[in-house]
């Protein structure tokens, strides 16, 4: 596709261009003098006048307005000079020359402003053209992929190509941290980070020539699908000059928000591929502990049966069989406890004041109505709600939802519990359900909890 008509915005013509848009325009008043010279002696100098527009029409529709009024004025001299009497004079002795001129001037004055603004009309029809064409090219590749890293890639390559200039893409509210560079190697700054975490932060554009960080060298941008930003992208040119035109800042964000309507469509994608796995696991642990109870209950009993058997006849080593018994006794045991974890346990959902938690079913209720979690925001939940009125340190939350990998990574505890507050805290500058024990962890508030009657 054809870009030339949105990067960098709509910049004035360059000298040169100007030059051959005024030399055509007097080349045209030329051939059109030269011509009016030939039928002037069959015709008479009124057919002449019309003979003028034409250069006019041609240098305002395809050379602009300053070209088109230059034609005029020169249509005007040209005919005052070769055709009105007496000739080759600027002067006019007939007061009906006089008139002719005036109206020639006026005409063709008006006619070189109708034909440039019709020219002007059809370049902002043609840019509107290319910059919807870009749009919707842009939304038909993010939608055949469902994969985040992809949409994020893709978003800054085509901004990058788009707008000739350097592009980066960093993700984390508390840490931004670079996901993705056009170039190998970027490094930034401290005040670039600082610009890109205030983006995430006040959802406003930061960087150079802005009016929040401005010492950064970068431009952020926020990509925000909804309430909160998602991420930022970073633009900066090698010249130092800023990276997106004021013309073309609508064309960016409307890239934008399709890259956040992608990325929330590739979001929400994944949580529903985890959430499939966690209901296919459960299904698979219901359907182990019931076959547990089902099939090894019976073998234990039969094994039980059959060493009290031999208790009673005393014709095995007595020793040997309280041994045995002993130990088949634990693991009854075992596997008794085993099956109350089954499809039966945990059905009962529990109570903390008006937020009701279902742990088997997994749905969440706030006065009756029902809460949307994602899978992670629900992990840490219902590890709180199992150790309600408990302090748990962020590392074993860490471990018990995003695995011993991530056991340091605090802030993505943190932006969990947050997500957490918005969503089912009252207040959530001051929460109530969710406590902070400072350097240490959470607490989810017991005072209420309880068994849902």
């Amino acid at each position: 596709m054809d870009t030339h008509l949105f990067q960098r915005g709509d910049r004035p013509p360059s000298l040169g261009q100007s030059l051959i848009g005024y030399v055509l325009a007097l080349l045209m008043v030329a051939g059109a003098t030269l011509l009016g010279l030939l039928v002037s002696d069959r015709y008479g100098s009124s057919a002449v006048v019309m003979l003028y527009l034409l250069p006019v029409l041609a240098a305002a529709i395809y050379a602009g307005l300053r070209p088109g009024l230059l034609a005029a004025i020169a249509s005007t001299l040209a005919y005052n000079y070769y055709f009105t009497a007496p000739f080759r004079t600027f002067l006019i002795h007939n007061p009906a020359d006089v008139v002719t001129v005036v109206i020639l001037l006026l005409v063709a004055v008006v006619t070189s402003q109708l034909a440039a603004s019709v020219r002007a009309q059809a370049q902002l029809a043609a840019s509107h053209a290319a910059r919807n064409a870009t749009i919707a090219g842009f939304a038909r590749r993010l939608l055949a992929t469902n994969d985040e890293q992809a949409v994020v890639s893709e978003t800054v390559n085509e901004i990058s190509r788009l707008f000739s200039c350097q592009a980066i893409l960093l993700t984390g509210a508390e840490t931004p941290e670079l996901t993705v560079a056009t170039s190998e190697g970027t490094a930034l700054n401290p005040s670039d980070y600082a610009a890109a975490a205030a983006a995430l932060a006040s959802g406003k554009v930061t960087g150079r020539g802005q009016a929040l960080v401005r010492e950064s060298d970068w431009q952020f941008h926020p990509i925000t699908p909804q309430a909160e930003p998602l991420a930022v992208i970073g633009l900066a040119r090698e010249d130092g000059a800023p990276p997106v035109a004021k013309d073309q800042i609508q064309l960016l964000e409307s890239l934008l928000d399709q890259a956040a309507l992608a990325l929330e469509r590739a979001r929400l994608d994944r949580e529903s591929r985890e959430a499939t796995a966690l209901r296919e696991l459960d299904r698979l642990r219901s359907a182990l502990l019931v076959s547990i109870g089902d099939d090894v209950k019976p073998r234990l009993n039969a094994l039980q049966a059959n060493l009290r058997a031999l208790r009673r006849d005393g014709a095995a080593d007595r020793a040997i069989v309280a041994e045995m018994t002993e130990e088949v006794t634990k693991v009854d045991r075992y596997i008794d406890s085993l099956v109350d974890l089954g499809p039966g346990a945990d059905q009962t959902p529990l109570l903390f004041g008006d937020i009701s938690i279902d742990l088997h079913h997994r749905v969440v209720l706030k006065a009756g109505e029902e809460v949307h979690l994602t899978p992670k925001e629900f992990a840490v939940l219902g590890e709180l709600a199992k150790h309600a009125g408990r302090v748990l340190t962020h590392r074993h939350l860490l471990r018990a939802i995003w695995g011993p990998a991530h056991q340091d990574h605090i802030d993505y505890l943190r932006v969990a519990v947050r997500a957490l507050r918005q969503k089912l805290e009252a207040d959530p500058a001051h929460p109530a359900l969710i406590i902070n024990e400072p350097s240490v962890g959470y607490r989810l508030v017991s005072g209420q909890a309880g068994p849902k009657a």
